[in-house]
């Protein structure tokens, strides 16, 4: 006979926000306000996982018509030689069922790590009941396979180049006699303040700068590492005109920054995308 689930009351006490920071077990319960948290699978361990827009979008419902059907496989390699307690000679790898593309890859490698806070999976059902779904074991940083760099990198540049094209349109006008150019009454006016200043122009600081997509800022950052191997922030920022935190937040997932050296204050491409921004020798 199986036991039934358990339902604690929300509270605001010391253990509630001990729960919220990810140390949580069978006893302890959340703060929901005017309602339950459900916490019987509370102590599941679930998996953490970082990976590039173009993975994401892989996995979202690449089957319609079968959602049920597994959309990745993780291939877990043990050395059988080494002790059960070194973990570090145990890797993962990833393959997908299937890709919004036909030529990007399948298989990437995935990076384990425990080093980070303790956090915990929230769920919500519609009606409104929040559900704790476990706490996070491990954490994965996807990245390309090896035998996969050099696709990678080739549909990262024809996405940059793509996104970087303008599309421009020509449009015949069926009316050639310009009647629909001429200025109409009341639109012609002047202006008798030829005294007044005019105001000077905003600066690029002052400007709001409206953040792109991020897989197509990403493929654009490829693209500039191509042109020249190293890049402080500032210059970033005038040739991509994205805002200062976003392109610090893109920056920590694909470089690393030069503290000393000849290249001190810039960044560059870490190891394991120089390669996919290489050029291809065909071309």
């Amino acid at each position: 006979m199986e036991e039934a689930p358990s339902s604690k009351p929300a509270t605001t006490s010391n253990k509630s926000h001990k729960h919220n920071n990810g140390n949580n077990n069978g006893n302890q319960t959340g703060v929901v306000i005017g309602g339950f948290l459900e916490t019987t699978k509370s102590d599941r361990s679930v998996w953490l996982m970082k990976c590039p827009s173009l993975v994401s979008r892989s996995l979202r419902s690449p089957f319609p018509d079968d959602p049920s059907r597994p959309v990745a496989k993780v291939v877990v390699s043990v050395d059988p030689l080494n002790s059960n307690d070194d973990e570090s000679s145990t890797q993962f790898t990833m393959e997908l069922a299937a890709t919004e593309s036909g030529d990007a890859p399948k298989s990437y490698i995935l990076d384990m790590s425990k080093d980070f806070v303790p956090m915990s999976v929230f769920a919500e059902s519609p009606q409104g009941k929040v559900f704790v779904e476990g706490k996070i074991l491990n954490k994965f940083d996807v990245k390309p396979h090896t035998e996969s760099l050099e696709k990678y990198g080739k549909l990262c540049r024809e996405r940059t180049k793509k996104y970087m094209t303008r599309n421009r349109q020509i449009q015949v006008i069926d009316n050639d006699k310009g009647t629909h150019m001429r200025p109409m009454p009341g639109m012609m006016t002047t202006s008798f303040t030829v005294h007044e200043k005019k105001k000077p122009p905003a600066k690029a600081s002052e400007t709001k700068r409206t953040r792109r997509d991020r897989g197509e800022m990403e493929d654009i950052m490829f693209k500039l590492f191509e042109r020249q191997p190293n890049w402080t922030l500032r210059q970033l920022i005038q040739e991509t005109d994205q805002p200062e935190l976003f392109l610090k937040d893109i920056l920590k997932e694909l470089c690393v920054y030069n503290n000393k050296g000849s290249n001190q204050g810039s960044y560059e491409l870490k190891p394991e995308y120089k390669k996919s921004s290489e050029p291809d020798p065909a071309t």
